[in-house]
């Protein structure tokens, strides 16, 4: 599996594309790979701040509910309802329709790597 190079990616699976001072926040293929058939994603409200590594949401399939770890600071600035309501479209795009949230931050603080260094962790799991 490859994973975009421009976006930076987090040992917890989620992926942010960053675009000035705003980030969009995502979870990765391999991820909803692993979690098979999606039955529920809740998200936070716009307004709310996170500190890297907090949990800002849950993903649950037929297996298992999963937290959702933010992998910046930031406030979030929009949410993915469309996400919420259609979850084949989070599946079958996880990178452009299957944004979670967009937030505003002031500086990259979280664990972030490259694809090619989350394609490295991946093919070890």
């Amino acid at each position: 599996m490859s994973y975009p190079k421009d976006l930076k990616y987090t040992r917890e699976h989620e992926w942010l594309r960053i675009e000035g001072t705003t980030g969009t926040v995502g979870i990765t293929a391999f991820a909803l790979e692993q979690l098979g058939d999606v039955v529920h994603l809740e998200l936070p409200k716009v307004g709310e701040k996170f500190k890297a590594g907090a949990t800002f949401g849950t993903i649950e399939s037929t297996k298992t509910v999963s937290d959702l770890f933010m992998p910046i600071t930031g406030q979030v600035t929009a949410v993915n309802t469309d996400a919420t309501k259609n979850l084949e479209g989070l599946v079958e795009d996880p990178y452009a329709k299957g944004w979670l949230v967009k937030l505003s931050f002031e500086k990259l603080d979280g664990e972030l790597i490259s694809a090619e260094e989350y394609e490295k962790f991946t093919a070890e799991d």
